[in-house]
């Protein structure tokens, strides 16, 4: 029994890693046209871009800008920053700011929160949100929840998801601020 027990787990693994193989590649392609796409969204007319890291400070992960160019001349950076206290954790978003740092768009990238309420940030089925940053200035542009003194109306019934989309794009303006200089 210990044999047949044994040749199945290893027959599972083998098969098990063998989709994973094939279906990595695919995966990663989906997911690179997925982010490209919200980079044109973000920042529209995109002919490249070039990417790289920044460390903002100590108490964060390395976000990611995108600098975006049509005519080789830069017409805005995406930033693709995060919170981690969405009602259901992580939240992923990118945030497209213009060269003197005013937000031209977000969209949200990853999140896991509660269909129908929290959920709604997503751009496509509720974009009600998320038009209420584009073509701001995020010095005078409050990046909270009215309900904390701030600018932005809440998602119905969502305020700890609310608050973590305006926390990822308040460290998106922090991180180009730092990075470039932003709106004055």
């Amino acid at each position: 029994m210990v044999i047949v027990l044994g040749l199945i787990a290893a027959i599972t693994s083998l098969l098990l890693a063998y989709v994973y193989t094939i279906t990595k590649q695919p995966i990663d392609d989906a997911k690179q046209i997925k982010l490209n796409n919200a980079i044109a969204e973000v920042v529209p007319g995109l002919e490249t871009f070039k990417e790289y890291k920044v460390k903002f400070d100590e108490s964060t992960d390395s976000l990611t800008f995108y600098d975006v160019y049509k005519n080789d001349e830069l017409i805005g950076t995406a930033v693709k920053s995060y919170d981690n206290n969405g009602f259901n954790g992580r939240i992923v978003i990118l945030v497209g700011l213009n060269p003197d740092g005013n937000i031209i768009k977000t969209v949200a990238l990853e999140q896991s929160e509660t269909p129908g309420l929290g959920a709604k940030m997503d751009n496509v089925k509720n974009p009600e949100f998320a038009e209420q940053f584009a073509n701001q200035n995020p010095k005078k542009f409050k990046l909270q929840v009215k309900k904390d003194k701030g600018d932005v109306d809440a998602i119905t019934a969502a305020t700890i998801s609310s608050r973590a989309y305006c926390r990822a794009v308040q460290l998106a303006c922090n991180a180009f601020d730092a990075q470039k200089g932003g709106a004055q």
